[in-house]
């Protein structure tokens, strides 16, 4: 059975606020998930291969937090079909809601502890996330999810984690926008759009 080196989880004591955590995040370079395989790696898999994508990095981000006390959760943004979801790590400091967020654009990023419930942590991407059309696509939200209720060994596991992928899709979501507002939504300036097409990582050609 794989597991953490002493090396490793020494690297990730030092990982001991959020910032650091979000720092080694950005640094992990992007999973494209390239010959059209799906992944869900688990910590230990994403460290030793060295890319993520949105739900690898939020469960390892999760997973790092947990080790600092924090609750180790994962939370699902639920969009229309013409767009990507994504996932992100809400963590809790004296209240106040932020989140970690791996993702290769220069949106739906990191989120400072500053929100006084969950839903006005995910209402803070509901502006930015939009196609390159300028279509805001963001619709619901779920509740967060606790990796501690998945059997242990998760964290090491050379398997993908489809469990969890699977739990975050049938937890219940909350809708973020009236059905009625939905028809008036404006578009993203094109300005907007054009700031959204830079990347952190590019994929290989």
């Amino acid at each position: 059975m794989n597991t953490f080196t002493k090396k490793e989880l020494t690297f990730f004591k030092k990982l001991n606020t959020p910032a650091k955590v979000q720092d080694y995040l950005n640094s992990v370079p992007f999973n494209f998930e390239e010959g059209g395989v799906d992944t869900a790696k688990s910590p230990l898999r994403v460290i030793r291969e060295k890319n993520a994508h949105c739900l690898e990095g939020a469960i390892l981000g999760a997973y790092i937090l947990s080790l600092h006390g924090y609750k180790p959760l994962v939370l699902h943004l639920k969009t229309t079909e013409e767009d990507f979801e994504h996932c992100i790590a809400p963590f809790e400091e004296r209240g106040l809601w932020g989140a970690l967020s791996k993702t290769n654009h220069n949106v739906l990023r990191y989120r400072e502890p500053v929100y006084k419930s969950i839903r006005e942590l995910v209402m803070s991407y509901f502006h930015e996330y939009f196609t390159d059309s300028g279509v805001k696509t963001l619709r619901s939200f779920s509740s967060p999810l606790n990796l501690h209720t998945f059997k242990k060994g998760w964290e090491e596991s050379g398997k993908d984690l489809w469990d969890i992928d699977r739990a975050l899709d049938k937890i219940k979501h909350y809708n973020v926008v009236p059905k009625q507002v939905l028809r008036k939504l404006r578009k993203a300036d094109i300005i907007e759009r054009e700031a959204g097409k830079i990347v952190e990582y590019k994929k290989k050609k």
